[in-house]
């Protein structure tokens, strides 16, 4: 087969291709300002990066503030309640950035859920028009095989050549 001709159906498959890409591009650009910021804040809070500095954060608050860092003054002893505004304050914000980026990705999924039956429908009715083909192919050669079964009981001993002298009647 030559490599440098697509196959049969390349150019639609491609072209395909490119209408999704499309489509997901578009959907990106149409976020509001909101959906982009939660999208950059929840990308940003799933790291281990920002575990650890959080991790970093609230050593040095502990310890900054039960007196063990000996240059500096504590500023929020125990119980730590500044400490504990701050983090409750932070946990409500994450908590909106993130379900402001989960019903985003939501939307999206419900798009290409949508977008799949499409194109499961369209792949259902090209299997349905294959088998019908498929059908009257066989209805064909049957009763080609039944006319000439008497005279040439071989004639079908070569596939090939049988479906080579049959094209013209199914086009």
């Amino acid at each position: 087969m030559d490599e440098s001709r697509p196959a049969p159906g390349e150019p639609r498959v491609l072209s395909n291709v490119q209408r999704i890409a499309k489509l997901e591009d578009d959907q990106l650009a149409a976020r509001s300002t909101g959906e982009r910021i939660a999208g950059m804040v929840t990308r940003a809070a799933g790291t281990s990066a920002f575990a650890v500095a959080h991790l970093v954060w609230f050593t040095v608050w502990i310890l900054v503030n039960v007196g063990i860092v000996r240059d500096l003054e504590p500023f929020d002893p125990f119980p730590f309640s500044l400490l504990t505004l701050i983090v409750s304050l932070e946990a409500i914000f994450l908590s909106l950035w993130i379900l402001i980026s989960q019903n985003q990705m939501t939307r999206q999924a419900e798009r290409r859920a949508h977008l799949d039956l499409q194109i499961n429908l369209l792949t259902e009715q090209e299997s349905t028009a294959t088998l019908r083909i498929v059908q009257r192919i066989a209805q064909h050669l049957t009763r080609q095989a039944e006319r000439g079964g008497a005279e040439n009981p071989g004639h079908l001993a070569d596939g090939g050549a049988a479906a080579g002298r049959h094209d013209s009647v199914l086009t």
